[in-house]
């Protein structure tokens, strides 16, 4: 009888100790990694990829207001050959007259000939000039990549090996809850 007491009192603390020892660590122990594999997901991204180049930009730029001025000479020759033709007509004061007048009219047509090629000229000029000028695309390009997605961890505790996935690598050794209930008699 006194063996069966020490028998029961050694099974009763067989199984006091374990939970004495968790009670101790909160129910948290250590147990030894065996093999740590990362776990990688593949996904698809959308890069920017700028694109720039210089074009060259034409605009209209209207120049200063110019009028044409004209030589004097086309004048002067119309004052003298008027003069010299108006010189034949007329006699006495007439002649007289006549030179002047004619002086003043080849003038005027001297004048006016010299002008009528401009006449239909706006006088004012635009002028075309060229700036370059920056444009920019952007263009997305999808890339392949593999991210890590976490870690596949096998350890032992007690003798028996176990997997479960950690978003962290572990290290050499993980931290696990052990949970003692009693068995049902």
């Amino acid at each position: 009888m006194i063996r069966k007491t020490l028998v029961l009192m050694a099974a009763v603390a067989a199984t006091a100790v374990p939970s004495l020892a968790l009670a101790g660590h909160g129910g948290y122990q250590y147990a030894k990694v065996v093999d740590v594999e990362p776990i990688y997901r593949h996904v698809r991204v959308q890069v920017p990829e700028r694109e720039c180049w210089t074009e060259v930009e034409y605009e209209s730029a209207p120049r200063r207001y110019e009028r044409y001025r004209g030589s004097a000479v086309p004048t002067i020759a119309g004052g003298v050959i008027g003069g010299v033709v108006g010189r034949q007509f007329g006699k006495g004061n007439g002649r007289d007259a006549m030179t002047v007048l004619g002086t003043l009219i080849g003038a005027a047509v001297g004048h006016q000939s010299s002008h009528a090629r401009y006449a239909n000229d706006d006088y004012r000029y635009e002028s075309v000039r060229g700036r370059p000028v920056e444009r920019c695309e952007t263009h997305y390009r999808t890339e392949e990549r593999r991210d890590l997605d976490g870690y596949l961890v096998t350890y032992r505790y007690a003798g028996r090996e176990y997997t479960t996935r950690t978003a962290e690598h572990p290290g050499s050794r993980i931290r696990v809850r052990v949970d003692v209930t009693p068995a049902a008699a």
